[in-house]
């Protein structure tokens, strides 16, 4: 559904005119940001679909495709993906009903469990990557420059946050 304007445009004049020029460029930027996180989320579940996969069981089953022994502790997952732990256990509780992974116990820590990478899902971890590459993560509509330059604006907004060490 195609709107005849952009509402966030639009909400920034309102702004404007309620609230003063102030905030205006930060409700906008705010808004876009969080607008575009909706196309693309909904544009990786697209895409994943077919090969009975969302974007957070993605990233999880590429999390665990490039650690060192294909396995990790579900905590070290949540830290990793930067998300709670309980989201990391229902993500984990899917692939497993899927077949793409496993729990094991960890070997040192009885406390611990670890999600461990089978066969079927190392082979759909990289069918999903080919499919992802292929459509630029639903990023075709802009070039290597643009896409550099959404990197380089948002890094700073994490590393504010603590995403990471600089």
């Amino acid at each position: 559904m195609s709107l005849p304007f952009d509402p966030i445009a639009e909400a920034g004049r309102l702004w404007r005119e309620h609230w003063g020029p102030d905030a205006v460029p930060a409700m906008r930027a705010v808004t876009s940001i969080m607008r575009a996180q909706q196309i693309l989320l909904g544009r990786l579940n697209e895409l994943l679909k077919p090969l009975g996969l969302t974007f957070p069981r993605y990233e999880a089953l590429m999390l665990l495709y490039y650690s060192r022994r294909g396995t990790l502790p579900l905590g070290l997952m949540g830290e990793r993906l930067q998300v709670h732990r309980a989201s990391v256990t229902n993500v984990i509780d899917r692939l497993e009903a899927q077949g793409l992974v496993r729990r094991v116990p960890h070997a040192s820590d009885r406390r611990a469990v670890l999600a461990e990478l089978t066969h079927d899902g190392r082979v759909l971890a990289k069918e999903a990557t080919e499919r992802l590459n292929l459509e630029l993560f639903g990023l075709g509509s802009l070039d290597e420059a643009q896409l550099g330059a959404v990197f380089d604006v948002l890094r700073p907004l994490r590393m504010d946050a603590d995403d990471f060490a600089d």
